[in-house]
């Protein structure tokens, strides 16, 4: 992390913003309150791809749209199946057999009219570089490791902040790239203001000071060892969460799908072979692959809801965003953050 240093104005490298119009001063008028105009500005340059609509995307659009960022646009090549209504609430019960972002835009659009919303039904696997540079930040959700590593390397490049995540039943993810982030923090200081011989009198100082965070790429936690003598000793404290993310992420690329509730003994059995592949000593109780089919909408709305959230930091470079991965553990319903492949 760089030094803090003190800011007396706006971050000289922000990028130009657009005032609001009396409009948007007025739908925005309670989030402006909560994190102040200049953040709300920056919003509303922010231009964002959500690539994979389950329940999970459907959320960040949400939230997204709801915060009021300029665009988004809304990625998805594969059809509504009745699966899909276990949390994913853009699509109407009437849309099944049709294309899931298409079939999302109307209720997205319905949340704010003042957000340009747009569809693409073409797969992520032919989408160039060219593609992604027109976006300020880029979330990915449902996609394989190869595809992952691609598109996190082009928007290195490219310097696009990038988010992955996703949900298996009640368990689930979101991890960060931000290559080299700066953000603002506001520190309180008790100063003292009595004369000498007086009863002390404190008041309260605020500075607003800018920090700096390095984040690794994707390969980090898709390539981490997690056989490491480290890492093993941690895993008795954080429990197995993010071998189970391995684990799930690694049925998906051999399989091309997620472990699915009509096959689920053969699936289970397969999670345990990958489970044994990928650590020397068993650490992911059989009990907790029981947790990982559809997609569950209250866990969609918790991993949802941090990602989106996240973004927003980003956007608006207040507070400090979570460094890098984020888990949401099936067995305690309790969320943690997780610091992989940071040096």
């Amino acid at each position: 992390m760089g030094e803090p240093m003190d800011i007396n104005g706006p971050n000289t490298n922000r990028a130009t913003e657009t005032e609001l119009t009396e409009t948007e001063n007025e739908l925005y008028d309670r989030q402006i309150r909560l994190w102040g105009l200049d953040s709300q500005k920056r919003l509303r340059t922010a231009k964002v791809l959500i690539s994979g609509l389950s329940g999970v995307g459907a959320e960040i659009a949400k939230n997204i749209i709801l915060a009021g960022v300029s665009a988004v646009k809304l990625n998805d090549h594969r059809i509504v199946t009745e699966e899909d209504f276990c949390a994913q609430f853009l699509t109407p019960r009437s849309a099944v057999g049709k294309n899931r972002a298409e079939a999302s835009v109307e209720r997205a659009r319905a949340l704010n009219p003042m957000v340009k919303i747009s569809v693409d039904k073409e797969p992520l696997v032919g989408k160039k570089a060219e593609f992604f540079a027109e976006f300020d930040v880029v979330v990915i959700i449902g996609a394989l490791d190869s595809e992952l590593l691609r598109i996190n390397e082009i928007c290195r490049e490219k310097g696009i902040k990038f988010f992955s995540g996703d949900v298996w039943g009640t368990f689930g993810y979101c991890f960060a790239d931000l290559q080299d982030h700066s953000y603002f923090e506001d520190v309180v200081k008790h100063k003292v203001v009595s004369e000498p011989n007086e009863k002390t009198k404190t008041e309260v100082v605020t500075t607003t000071i800018q920090k700096e965070l390095k984040f690794p790429s994707y390969a980090s936690i898709s390539q981490f060892d997690v056989n490491s003598p480290t890492f093993q000793k941690k895993l008795k404290r954080t429990g197995p969460a993010f071998i189970l993310l391995r684990i799930l992420q690694m049925f998906r690329n051999k399989h091309n799908r997620d472990p699915g509730y009509l096959s689920r003994q053969e699936d289970i059995k397969e999670l345990m072979r990958l489970s044994q592949e990928l650590i020397s000593a068993p650490f992911v109780p059989s009990d907790m692959l029981e947790y990982v089919f559809s997609q569950i909408s209250p866990s969609a709305a918790i991993v949802g809801g941090v990602l989106a959230q996240e973004i927003i930091k980003v956007v608006t470079k207040k507070e400090a965003p979570h460094r890098n991965v984020f888990l949401f553990d099936p067995e305690t319903c309790c969320g943690f953050v997780e610091t992989v492949g940071v040096h």
